[in-house]
């Protein structure tokens, strides 16, 4: 996939907010952080877990943008849209919580080699509403995540108004919309799979890097 970018969202799902700790109720704005696009991988290839690092999923729904934007309104956003994926956005919690701890950027924990696996792509008209999505996951066939796109604290419209305030999103780029409770740890030989109810699903060997 052509991409100049991926940007994520934190903390977009208040159960998930609560299971980080975070106790607060004001909406106020999104969090936002990027993934490089080296850890772009697609089906058929490993997970890769590197040394040290203590690698929990995350299933989010993933918007590809079709138009360039910039500082777009929320009610013609999701005119900007080419499609969407199923994503895991892999992060190393302990490299998280350290860098968290000293109030230093998350780009190793989120931005390694692999950790942002996808789905293929789903034409847009496969989803004429994006807040009307189940996503879900597996790890060795045992559910770890499931939740409801309605449930979203900022809507994908919102959030590529919001992001195109302050970064232009070219064609190609990959939006990622956060991820509801249940997150957890994956180990050397786990098998993932997740997928958007009715719509599509994808399944990654998790592999610890040499």
């Amino acid at each position: 996939m052509i991409s100049s970018k991926a940007i994520c969202v934190g903390k977009n799902y208040e159960k998930h907010a609560r299971e980080m700790g975070d106790m607060t109720t004001s909406r106020g704005e999104p969090i936002l952080f990027l993934k490089p696009s080296s850890s772009y991988l697609e089906q058929g290839n490993p997970i890769l877990l590197p040394k040290g690092a203590q690698v929990h999923h995350e299933v989010e729904l993933g918007v590809v943008i079709g138009t360039s934007a910039q500082n777009v309104s929320v009610e013609r956003a999701l005119d900007y849209v080419q499609g969407y994926l199923c994503c895991l956005d892999m992060t190393a919690r302990n490299w998280q919580s350290t860098a968290a701890s000293k109030g230093e950027p998350w780009t190793l924990a989120k931005g390694c080699d692999t950790f942002l696996p996808m789905s293929n792509q789903i034409p847009k008209e496969r989803i004429p509403d994006p807040q009307k999505l189940d996503i879900w996951l597996k790890v060795n066939g045992e559910y770890r995540q499931r939740g409801y796109t309605k449930d979203m604290i900022f809507s994908v419209a919102e959030l590529i108004a919001y992001t195109s305030k302050y970064i232009t999103l070219y064609p190609g780029d990959l939006l990622l919309t956060g991820t509801p409770e249940g997150v957890g740890p994956v180990y050397d030989g786990d098998v993932i799979e997740a997928g958007i109810t009715d719509i599509t699903e994808m399944q990654f060997l998790c592999k610890a890097k040499s």
